[in-house]
């Protein structure tokens, strides 16, 4: 497998899921059940900060009133649609 570093979000992720699928199974051993669990905190934590990256540039581009274009921070919008 490639270097944790290496890896996209997605595969990351695809292998986040593949580990907790193992551990499920009840099937390994504990040295094995061990080596899966800290690969698996290793890709929550990298995939905790690609996703902290990707939500500090996401933006939102909005037109004032006069029709000028300005960038905006994006704002998280709770569950009743109302903006945080």
């Amino acid at each position: 497998m490639a270097e944790i570093k290496d890896l996209t979000f997605e595969q990351a992720l695809e292998r986040l899921e593949k580990i907790v699928r193992a551990l499920e199974t009840g099937n390994l051993s504990l040295e094995d059940s061990l080596q899966h669990f800290e690969e698996g905190i290793k890709l929550i934590k990298f995939c905790n900060h690609k996703l902290e990256a990707a939500e500090r540039k996401v933006s939102l581009l909005v037109e004032k009133a006069d029709g000028e274009l300005v960038l905006e921070a994006f704002q998280e919008q709770k569950e009743d649609g109302v903006k945080e």
